[in-house]
């Protein structure tokens, strides 16, 4: 084979192997340099909850479901009265809610309160469509899932399959709790 064919043989060989090879190279070099984190932003406001508790499987006993099986729930746990604090928390969640635009008919908002039942003139008018109920058993046990670097109170996501998914901590902006739970929605193909 003459020297020319070689050489134009070798640069051929080198094109195809830059097509193939030279997009891995990039990929790798963005993905292993954090230009895709930076670049979009994304981290998760919320904690996962691991190991994954079925709720209905702890707590037979429970009202948590009744009525809302097969919808997501997003629920605040407050033990006491419901003081401004609260009510602020009942605001956020409201507001998380709303956020999720189309997907908001897939989430149900509740209230877990203490014994010390809430305010109802205040809750008719503020927050319509908010289940409230008192459970010191399901209380007791989003207490001890609640991971413990993280403050008391705060709200839980639980799946349609009853399943503790994510924890959010109380002060938390309702931007980025609704952030992650679109993300959720997004991949999720049941509720």
């Amino acid at each position: 084979m003459p020297e020319s064919k070689r050489q134009s043989a070798r640069l051929q060989l080198a094109l195809i192997a830059a097509v193939f090879f030279g997009p891995l190279l990039i990929a790798a070099w963005l993905y292993y340099s954090g230009y895709f984190v930076d670049s979009l932003g994304r981290s998760n406001h919320g904690t996962l909850l691991e190991p994954i508790v079925n709720l209905d499987g702890e707590l037979t006993s429970s009202s948590l479901r009744d009525g809302h099986e097969g919808g997501w729930l997003l629920l605040f746990a407050d033990p006491g009265p419901c003081s401004d604090d609260c009510r602020e928390a009942l605001y956020t969640m409201r507001q998380t809610r709303k956020m999720l635009g189309k997907e908001m008919g897939r989430i149900s908002r509740v209230f877990l309160h203490g014994a010390t039942p809430p305010d109802t003139v205040f809750l008719a008018a503020e927050h319509p469509d908010l289940i409230t109920i008192e459970d010191a058993s399901l209380s007791g046990l989003l207490n001890n899932k609640r991971p413990r670097d993280q403050l008391a109170g705060g709200y839980y996501l639980i799946d349609p399959l009853g399943n503790l998914v994510l924890y959010f901590r109380p002060d938390i902006e309702p931007s980025d709790m609704a952030d992650d739970i679109k993300h959720l929605l997004k991949l999720s193909r049941i509720g």
